[in-house]
C-alpha cells in the first residue's frame, strides 16, 4: 500500500504554490480566513475559526493560553477552526491525489508551510519555523516516490 507521502513511480507531479502579493490594506499579524482555492479544495487556507480576520495581538490579549498553545502545539485547535496538524494532513492528502502534470495554485502562506512540512516529512512543529514571502513561488516536484523542493523564487507572472 502506498503512503500518503508517496508519488507514483514514473510519473511527475509539479506544483507551483504561489503566494499572492501583500495587499495594501492587509494588516501584518492578522489571522487569515481560510480562503477557498477553486479546483483545489484541499489547499484552502488554514481555518482559524473565531480568530479569522483578527489581529494576533488582540486574540493573545484575550486568551494568551490559547494563542500560546496554538503556536507551540500542532494538535491544538482554535475555537471553531482546525489544527496545524490537520492542515498538514489535508494539504498532504491533496498533494498525493494530484494527477501527473503541472499545477499552478495561488495559496495562503500557511498552505505553503504545510506542503513543505508534508513533502519533506518534517516534524509538524517546523511549520512555525518556515516563511513564504508574498509574491513568490514554491515548487514541489514529486517523482519516484518522493518530493523535491524549489523555494522562494519570484513569481514570473507578476511584474
Amino acid at each position: 500500500m502506498a503512503s500518503v507521502r508517496s508519488v507514483p513511480p514514473r510519473s511527475v507531479v509539479r506544483v507551483h504554490l504561489v503566494t499572492p502579493p501583500s495587499s495594501p490594506d492587509g494588516r501584518p499579524g492578522t489571522f487569515g480566513r481560510g480562503e477557498p482555492v477553486p479546483g483545489h479544495e484541499g489547499l484552502r487556507g488554514l481555518a482559524v475559526g473565531a480568530w479569522a480576520g483578527r489581529a494576533l495581538e488582540e486574540v493573545a490579549s484575550e486568551d494568551p493560553a490559547a494563542v500560546g498553545a496554538w503556536l507551540t502545539d500542532p494538535g491544538y485547535t482554535p475555537p471553531g477552526g482546525e489544527s496545524v496538524a490537520a492542515l498538514i494532513a489535508r494539504v498532504g492528502a491533496h498533494l498525493a491525489a494530484l494527477a501527473p502534470g503541472t499545477h499552478r495554485v495561488v495559496v495562503e502562506q500557511a498552505v505553503v508551510r504545510a506542503a513543505v512540512v508534508h513533502a519533506l516529512e518534517l516534524p509538524p512543529p517546523v511549520f512555525w519555523r518556515l516563511d513564504a514571502r508574498p509574491d513568490t513561488v514554491t515548487t514541489l516536484t514529486g517523482r519516484s516516490g518522493r518530493w523535491n523542493l524549489l523555494l522562494g523564487r519570484p513569481d514570473p507572472d507578476t511584474g
